[in-house]
C-alpha cells in the first residue's frame, strides 16, 4: 500500500502533499527523454505550482493570521479602519485588524473605544464619557465628549496612533486624548495629520 504524505494547514485540517514534479510525472514516459522538452515543461509546471499553492491556501486568506500581509489593508477596510499601511509592523497590522474586527458590535461606545485603545496601545486605556441614562428632564446640557487616557502609543508613531484614534471616535462627539501626562490630541483643533 502506498503512503500519501500530508501537509498540515491551519485548524489542523491536512491536504495531500503535491510532489516536486507533478507535471512532469503525468507525461508519457517517451518524452521524458527529451531534455528540452522535460526543460519546457519545468516551467509551467513551476508556475502552477504557485498557482496551486494559491488555490490550496485560499480558504485561509481571510484569516488575519495566516493572511498574507498585503491584503491587510483590504481586510482592514471591510470592518471600517483605514489606518492600517506598510510603515506598521505587521504584527501590529494583524492584531489591529482581529481586534477591530472583535470590537466592532461596541464601535462608538465607551467599551469598544477602551477595548481599541488597549489593543493599539498594548496596555491599560481609561475612558471617561459624558454618555448615561436620565431620567426625562435631568439629561446634562453636554454629553457628548470622551477622555481618553493611555500610558504609551504602543508600536505606534505618536501622528499614527492619533489618526488611528480619531477614526474610532463618533464624530459628534468632543474628544481628548492623553499619552502619559500630555494631552496629545483634541477634536477641538485642527488635525494635520
Amino acid at each position: 500500500m502506498e503512503r500519501i504524505s500530508a501537509t498540515v494547514v491551519p485548524g489542523g485540517q491536512t491536504r495531500p502533499q503535491r510532489s516536486p514534479t507533478w507535471m512532469l510525472d503525468q507525461l508519457p514516459v517517451s518524452m521524458l527523454d527529451h531534455d528540452f522538452f522535460v526543460r519546457f515543461v519545468s516551467i509551467f509546471q513551476h508556475l502552477g505550482t504557485t498557482l496551486l499553492e494559491d488555490a490550496d491556501n485560499i480558504e485561509h486568506v481571510a484569516s488575519t493570521t495566516v493572511a498574507p500581509s498585503p491584503l491587510l489593508p483590504y481586510l482592514a477596510s471591510w470592518i471600517g479602519v483605514e489606518t492600517i499601511d506598510d510603515s506598521q509592523p505587521e504584527s501590529l497590522q494583524r492584531r489591529i485588524v482581529a481586534g477591530a474586527a472583535k470590537t466592532l458590535t461596541w464601535r462608538g461606545t465607551a467599551r469598544g473605544l477602551r477595548s481599541y485603545l488597549e489593543l493599539i496601545s498594548e496596555g491599560p486605556a481609561d475612558v471617561e464619557e459624558g454618555g448615561g441614562i436620565w431620567r426625562a428632564g435631568d439629561a446634562p446640557q453636554d454629553t457628548a465628549w470622551v477622555v481618553m487616557r493611555v500610558r504609551s502609543t504602543g508600536l505606534l508613531e505618536l501622528t499614527d496612533f492619533i489618526d488611528v484614534v480619531r477614526d474610532e471616535v463618533p464624530a459628534h462627539v468632543r474628544a481628548e486624548l492623553y499619552v502619559g501626562p500630555d494631552r496629545v490630541w483634541t477634536s477641538d483643533e485642527e488635525w494635520p495629520g
